[in-house]
Order: structure tokens, then C-alpha cells, then sequence
């Protein structure tokens, strides 16, 4: 009896001995194969080049594209100071239509006309804050039009 327990666990022993080895041999190999077929290695290689590469290309773009809204986009503070000076006079204006019973028309607004409330030369560009100061009053008068 001793010795059918003896040769049953040597025997599950080596099956077990040879399925690890086999498994092991087989991932090599596997693994193996993939370096060595050198249009696989070209494959990665050009893979990561071309990846690199459209890195380097967005990286550029991105930087193009901030460059220029910074330098065309005028200075935060002009921006901020447009955007808020409409704001201000479109929900003033937008407030006094709506308790008069005027219709909804910003364009008729002296101060969208003009669009110089807050205005200095320091800032920078007088047309650019014309343009961010009626994007405020828009959104000013529109607020204000409806009660907000």
C-alpha cells in the first residue's frame, strides 16, 4: 500500500514537473520569436518614431496656437476688464427694458454702441475691448432682460 501512495505522488510529481517546463519552453519560444523576426523590431521601432513625432507636432501646435491667442487674444487684464464693464452696463440696461416694457434689442444701447465704459490706453487695444465689451453686454443685457 506504501508503495502505490509512493509511485502515485512521484508520478504527479513529474507530470507536474513536465507541465511547468512545458508551459515555460512555450512562453520562450513565444517570446523568442517575437525578437528575433526583425519586421516585428522595424514595426516597433517605426511605431514609436511615428508616435514621438505626433508628440513633437502637437506639442509645437499647441504652443503656436497659445502664442497667438496671447498675442492677438490681448492682455488678461483688457479682456477682464472689457468683459466685466459690458456685463455691468448690458444687466443695468437689459433690467430698465424689461420694467419699461421695451422689447428684447441690445443693439440700440448707447453703451453697446460705443462699448468704451472703463476704457484706458494702458490696456491695450481699443478695438479688441470694443469686442469684449459687447460680448459682456450680450450676456449682461440678456440676464438682466430676463430677471436675472
Amino acid at each position: 500500500m506504501k508503495s502505490n501512495a509512493l509511485k502515485k505522488r512521484t508520478m504527479t510529481a513529474v507530470l507536474g514537473l513536465f507541465l511547468l517546463l512545458g508551459i515555460g519552453m512555450t512562453s520562450s519560444a513565444v517570446v523568442q520569436a517575437q525578437w528575433q523576426d526583425r519586421n516585428w523590431q522595424r514595426d516597433q521601432i517605426r511605431r514609436q518614431r511615428d508616435w514621438e513625432r505626433e508628440q513633437q507636432i502637437r506639442r509645437q501646435r499647441d504652443y503656436r496656437n497659445d502664442d497667438w491667442r496671447y498675442n492677438n487674444g490681448g492682455s488678461f487684464q483688457l479682456r477682464q476688464t472689457a468683459l466685466n464693464a459690458g456685463y455691468n452696463e448690458g444687466i443695468k440696461e437689459g433690467r430698465k427694458d424689461r420694467r419699461n416694457g421695451e422689447g428684447f434689442e441690445y443693439r440700440d444701447e448707447e453703451d453697446y454702441r460705443n462699448a468704451n465704459t472703463d476704457y484706458s490706453s494702458r490696456l491695450g487695444s481699443r478695438e479688441l475691448y470694443r469686442q469684449f465689451f459687447r460680448q459682456g453686454f450680450v450676456n449682461g443685457y440678456s440676464d438682466g432682460y430676463r430677471g436675472y
